[in-house]
């Protein structure tokens, strides 16, 4: 039971991760979230089973499908629902991209329906024995895919120009515009990325539970819980704080039952951010004068 439990808290943990690591992508780029993350997460986990089970498309061309709709769902969200605001330095893109994942999701429940589906895959129903416990592969490639894209964002921003260009475009947007960085564009392609981020989510989760409409609400609020835990300018703070979120999960239902779950974890979570108001492994922003 308690290395069942652990796998599968490592698994929510990643699943959690993922989705914060793309309110970071957006935070690092613009200073701002997307609080619709949790329907972009719903809508890679309804196109999948959609393209998948019902349609009968084989998996491997369904997920870039999904992937490339969710791509376009994070640039309707930028372009519509945060550019307007932000570029006249109003913060309304808050509540619009709350809104904006409100009408999705309501927009979903009344074409794909109200009834939680089963989502049916290959890897979600092959098992393997660890430490004499059954585990599923999927709950143990959800980590190891949530390590490497937390990686890879370390790398590009560390070692690569494209790197540099995202920190040019926060550090200071104008002097980045003069030498030709077309700031704009780099901040739609991070709420792409961040909605693919999501998408990817949904499809390693969605065959562990049921597929349904308001799937992303509370993934999408633990997930900003994580990002903020972690220190949300931290990729790596925010991968690691997801896992610790989703294994306090596992071993609070493994110990004192679901009834308790959200109430133990938020609790730890407002104690830690009472302790450490800048995240687990955030710091204090370094200003220039």
């Amino acid at each position: 039971m308690f290395t069942a439990a652990i796998v599968t808290g490592l698994g929510l943990g990643s699943m959690y991760a993922l989705l914060a690591l793309g309110f970071h992508i957006t935070y690092v780029v613009s200073r701002t979230v997307n609080f619709a993350q949790g329907s972009a997460m719903m809508v890679g986990a309804v196109l999948g089973y959609t393209l998948h089970v019902r349609w009968g498309l084989a998996f491997w061309l369904a997920v870039p499908l999904t992937l490339a709709a969710a791509a376009l769902y994070g640039l309707i969200i930028e372009r519509f629902l945060v550019r307007p605001f932000h570029s006249r330095g109003s913060e309304a893109w808050l509540m619009a991209t709350v809104a904006g994942g409100i009408l999705v999701d309501n927009l979903v429940l009344f074409t794909f329906g109200k009834e939680p589906r089963q989502f049916t895959s290959e890897l979600g129903n092959q098992n393997i024995e660890l430490f004499g416990s059954s585990v599923g592969v999927l709950q143990l490639l959800i980590p190891l895919v949530g390590g490497a894209i937390a990686l890879a964002l370390f790398l590009v921003r560390r070692y690569t120009r494209l790197g540099k260009v995202l920190e040019a475009s926060v550090q200071n947007p104008k002097a980045a515009m003069l030498m030709g960085i077309r700031v704009s564009r780099v901040v739609a392609v991070a709420f792409a990325v961040s909605t693919v981020f999501a998408a990817i989510a949904g499809l390693l989760i969605a065959p562990l539970f049921s597929v349904n409409a308001g799937m992303g609400t509370l993934f999408g609020l633990k997930a900003f819980a994580v990002a903020i835990l972690g220190g949300i300018g931290s990729a790596g703070g925010v991968f690691a704080a997801g896992l610790l979120f989703g294994l306090a999960e596992a071993l609070i239902t493994l110990n004192f039952g679901s009834a308790f779950t959200q109430i133990f974890t938020f609790a730890l979570v407002i104690v830690a951010l009472a302790i450490r108001p800048n995240g687990l492994f955030g710091s204090k922003a370094m200003v220039k004068v």
